[in-house]
Order: structure tokens, then sequence, then C-alpha cells
């Protein structure tokens, strides 16, 4: 497995719609491990593919798996071409981080369940039901495969102040 570099804003590729895999391969099966490893090492729960410079509709996600009420047990999820085809009515709000943001959160408001189908590594069709945070996480990283990030979510002033920030912070690094 490779650690992979992951892109941040203001990146344009982060905004790029991600093609469909139409073959599962050694080559897509090795993305979806250094994914999982680069996000391991960056403290996430999600990725996406996009989100280190690869045009393909390919996620991986954990959020744990509530053995008890003392430990969360690893969880991890691979998705190809994942495409959520039900989202409740009700809505839910809560704080948002991304790593290609990396240091901002906010509050975005989602749909408190989804269900997604995808293929699994063995490119077999699944389907997932998901609420609380790997629900959140599932929507949040599809919206990575269509070119959507948390920001665009918020309001404009919200937004354009974070983006301010990060230019700000872009200033700061290529000056030392």
């Amino acid at each position: 497995m490779t650690l992979r570099k992951i892109i941040k804003m203001p990146n344009s590729f982060l905004r790029k719609k991600a093609s469909l895999v139409d073959k599962i391969d050694n080559d897509i099966k090795n993305v979806l491990d250094d994914m999982l490893q680069t996000m391991y090492n960056a403290n996430g729960i999600g990725l996406a593919a996009t989100q280190i410079g690869i045009d393909k509709r390919l996620i991986v996600m954990d959020c744990g798996l509530k053995a008890d009420d003392e430990n969360l047990k690893p969880n991890p999820i691979k998705m190809i071409n994942p495409e959520i085809t039900f989202s409740s009515k009700s809505f839910k709000e809560r704080e948002e981080g991304c790593l290609s943001i990396p240091g901002h959160h906010a509050i975005v408001k989602r749909p408190d369940k989804v269900i997604v189908n995808y293929r699994d590594e063995n490119f077999d069709q699944k389907e997932l039901e998901a609420d609380e945070l790997l629900g959140v996480c599932i929507q949040h990283e599809i919206d990575h495969l269509n070119g959507i990030l948390f920001i665009d979510y918020l309001s404009r002033i919200k937004k354009e102040m974070i983006l301010k920030k990060i230019k700000k912070e872009i200033l700061n690094e290529n000056r030392n």
C-alpha cells in the first residue's frame, strides 16, 4: 500500500465530476487500499478518489462499528460507483470537516437517512441503509465525486470567510 497525497482547496480537481468505474482490476483494488491507508494516516473517516487526484467514482470510509458502549472497532467500507437512491425528507445538522479543507469545520444540514447502492471490490451489487455519522459520511464523500464540497452548503458569507482563510494560509505557507 502506498500513501497518496491528498489535494487541498483551491485545487480545481476537487470540482471535477468523477468518471464511472467500468471494471474492477488490480489497479482499482490497489487504489482502494491506498485510499484507506491514506485516510487512516490523515485521521479521517472518509476519502474520495478525487481527493487524491484520481478521476474514478471510488470512496472509502470507516466510521467504526459500535461493538459496545466503550469501544469502536474498525469497519472499513469500500464503495465503487456509489449512488444514493433514497434520501429521507427529515434533516439533521452535524459538524463536518474535510481532509481537503484541513482545519475548517462547519455545521451542515443533510438528510438524516440515506440508502446507497454501490459495487464492492468483487463488483458485486450492494445496498446500504445509513444514518447518523455513516449517513453523513456517505453523502459527504459522494458529494466529492460530484465536485461538491461541504462548504457549498454554507451561506455565502460563511463560505467566503473560509475561502479567504484558505487563501491567507496558502500565502503564509508560501512565505515560509
